[in-house]
């Protein structure tokens, strides 16, 4: 495959209706947000995130809206700045949440309807699959 080749790869993956693809370029995007949600793997961290969460974000080099995304916990819109969700995993357990609680908030569902969903074998593979062919 060549370096064209790859790049018209890449491109066709934002065609996914629903999806954002954790690629080379949004890893270098997120950098700094997904270290900020590693640290929350120790108790300490979590201690300081929860008694000042802007103050301890303010410590990392994130953009304004990668800072806002976490206090707000708006998990799509991180995903969007570069986020992983292995990462952000780390934040929804900060917050006391489980991994479905907070990928729930993710829909347009109820934490219960997303759950059913989900048990019942996932979205339908119905529906939109293209965003260029509207199909």
């Amino acid at each position: 495959m060549t370096a064209g080749d790859i790049h018209a790869h890449m491109a066709e993956l934002d065609d996914i209706p629903g999806t954002l693809i954790f690629t080379a370029t949004r890893a270098r995007q997120g950098y700094h947000l997904n270290q900020f949600a590693m640290t929350l793997m120790k108790a300490e961290n979590r201690d300081r995130f929860r008694s000042d969460e802007r103050a301890y974000l303010d410590e990392w080099p994130m953009t304004e809206a990668q800072k806002q995304a976490v206090l707000d916990r708006d998990f799509n819109t991180c995903l969007s700045l570069g986020g992983n969700i292995y990462f952000l995993a780390k934040l929804i357990s900060t917050d006391g949440k489980s991994v479905a609680q907070g990928v729930s908030t993710m829909t347009d569902m109820s934490f219960e309807d997303y759950t059913a969903m989900m048990v019942a074998g996932g979205r339908s593979p119905e529906g939109l699959r293209s965003i260029r062919e509207k199909r």
